[in-house]
């Protein structure tokens, strides 16, 4: 790993690996800049803290910043409490520290799945896995409030989400046309 570097971890959700990532910045000193999981704080931690001793990723892109720079923009956004799941993750933050636009690959590649889950149908396939061994957890009321949860994101990012899709179809259409008229296409 080198200094300025995004870096991430895979994780767990319901003690199902592999899940998701949480992504960060290596600040090359032993800490790493991210979104804090349970304060959701963009906050400089041990790297230790932040791998949980979990294997270590670099999501690489073709250009970037230098990692100066990188870093400068981690730092300047410490502190902050504006994280949103579909809008501003980690992944999100550390993609802008490096590239300056604000990304996550894993809600691209989740977002369109949601048209397809059928919270009802798989709501009894999840409880027989649960309920299938013993627990002190409510596991049935946990289930419950995660899908109802789910459904809840998914009615409020929607509307979003299709403006935001239309926005980005709109400025390609803009950016064809104008390649084509300076004659690139």
């Amino acid at each position: 790993m080198a200094r300025g570097e995004q870096i991430y971890t895979v994780r767990e959700f319901l003690n199902i690996n592999g899940v998701y990532e949480h992504h960060g910045i290596d600040c090359g000193d032993g800490t790493v800049i991210h979104y804090r999981k349970g304060t959701e704080t963009i906050e400089r931690t041990s790297k230790a803290y932040f791998t949980d001793a979990r294997k270590v990723y670099i999501k690489r892109y073709p250009l970037r910043y230098i990692p100066d720079t990188v870093i400068q923009r981690a730092e300047s956004r410490l502190g902050e409490r504006k994280y949103n799941i579909i809008f501003n993750n980690c992944e999100h933050f550390a993609t802008w520290c490096l590239t300056g636009v604000g990304y996550s690959q894993q809600v691209k590649n989740f977002v369109p799945l949601l048209n397809h889950i059928d919270v009802e149908q798989i709501s009894e396939q999840i409880k027989k896995a649960i309920f299938s061994e013993k627990t002190k957890v409510d596991t049935h009321e946990l289930l419950n409030q995660a899908l109802a949860d789910i459904k809840v994101a998914w009615e409020n990012i929607q509307p979003e989400y299709k403006q935001s899709l239309e926005e980005v179809n709109n400025w390609e259409k803009v950016a064809v046309t104008a390649l084509k008229k300076n004659g690139k296409i």
